[in-house]
């Protein structure tokens, strides 16, 4: 399996368990328990951005070495467009369906808050992306990201990627001490001015969780630059490493299943969750991926080679899972695919309270057809109408 088509397959995953996540039926379902976000605090939004980051430092890097600087900056603007318009067809459409969806204000307006109501000066409020949906919020993160990469890129390409690495890291630290909430409240205090019931509505926020972004885009670089040897990174000298990564996996698997369980001390429990942030990602969000990002790849380069059979067999079952065909196709393009979920998400929530409630075992084929229908827009970009997917991503590459 080749280097790209594994990030593929990781990102279609992701996708696939982005589904299951997002789906909400009334009373819930179980299947959405069976889920890797359950047993600790590594979620599906972490591995995407960080993919997407990767993917922007393999390949912009290897254009701007080939062709310069200009060059790869064009086209990171370009796509930060790009995603801006399918963001604006988003909004749009679900903005749209609101007036045909009998009732859609009383069930999606969790989601959508005034929006719900066809309030245009919302509908403005969300073009600017200062007033992000449900499940919307992922694309505008990675559009300032994209704006900003070119310099950072560059950097690395260069051989200065500490200096990317110390600055992501600072302004990772200045979130968790609160450094960036006068900004905060200045954009709260403008959108308020404009009209008394808007305000600043973004799950992620944007300089603590560039640390994903910012660190998948310095790997992607080297890896491009070939200023890193995986197969020295990730070799039998490096275990101990990948068993102290293990480590961590291990007992925020522990800590988290203590939490769901509630055997903690009252105590414990009031100071985790005042320090359990994931809209600013936290320390535990912070070292629960790293750890397991670092297990995965080791597992994955390293483990075929390992003396341990254990070792060997979860080499070949990840392997295996992201090289599996279907889930490369989504990860391709998983823009589109992105887009569809999230409209898709919100026709079964429509259709749920239309129709719904219903019995478990309904609920578990809904969800199963709605992770199989993520191959609709995936296969409609790669054979059905060519000449139209490619309206919008002509030269850019696919991600």
């Amino acid at each position: 399996m080749n280097r790209l088509g594994a990030v593929d397959g990781m990102r279609g995953y992701f996708l696939v368990f982005m589904v299951l996540n997002h789906l909400a039926f009334q009373g819930g379902y179980l299947l959405v328990k069976v889920n890797h976000g359950e047993l600790g605090y590594v979620q599906d939004a972490q591995g995407f951005v960080f993919l997407s980051g990767l993917l922007v430092g393999m390949v912009y890097a290897r254009q701007m070495v080939k062709r310069g600087y200009d060059h790869a900056a064009a086209k990171m603007r370009w796509r930060a467009g790009e995603l801006y318009l399918w963001s604006l067809v988003c909004i749009g459409t679900i903005f749209l369906l609101g007036f045909l969806l009998p009732a859609s204000s009383d069930y999606w307006s969790p989601w959508l808050w005034q929006l719900a109501d066809h309030d245009p000066a919302f509908l403005a409020a969300s073009a600017t992306l200062l007033y992000q949906p449900t499940y919307m919020d992922i694309l505008p993160q990675y559009m300032v990201y994209l704006l900003v990469a070119p310099p950072l890129v560059w950097l690395c390409v260069t051989g200065r990627w500490m200096h990317v690495a110390a600055g992501s890291a600072l302004m990772w630290l200045a979130v968790q001490f609160g450094l960036h909430l006068p900004l905060r409240d200045a954009v709260h205090a403008g959108m308020q001015s404009l009209h008394p019931d808007l305000e600043l509505r973004a799950h992620f926020n944007v300089f603590a969780w560039q640390a994903v972004f910012i660190s998948g885009l310095v790997l992607g670089a080297l890896t491009s630059t070939k200023q890193i040897d995986w197969g020295r990174v990730m070799s039998r000298a490096t275990a101990p490493f990948a068993g102290l990564a293990l480590a961590i996996v291990v007992f925020f698997m522990a800590w988290r299943l203590a939490v769901t369980f509630e055997v903690m001390p009252e105590a414990v429990m009031a100071r985790f969750a005042a320090q359990d942030v994931r809209g600013e990602f936290s320390l535990q969000y912070l070292l629960n991926f790293s750890a397991l990002a670092f297990v995965v790849a080791w597992t994955m380069i390293a483990g075929p080679q390992s003396e341990s059979r254990i070792v060997q067999g979860a080499a070949r079952l990840l392997h295996g899972v992201f090289g599996l065909p279907v889930l490369q196709l989504i990860g391709r393009h998983s823009l589109h695919v992105y887009v569809f979920h999230v409209i898709m998400i919100y026709l079964i929530v429509a259709f749920d309270h239309a129709v719904g409630p219903f019995g478990e075992m309904t609920k578990t084929l809904i969800a199963v057809l709605a992770v199989a229908a993520l191959v609709i827009p995936a296969l409609w970009r790669e054979r059905g109408r060519p000449a139209l997917a490619g309206l919008f991503a002509r030269g850019v590459p696919a991600g």
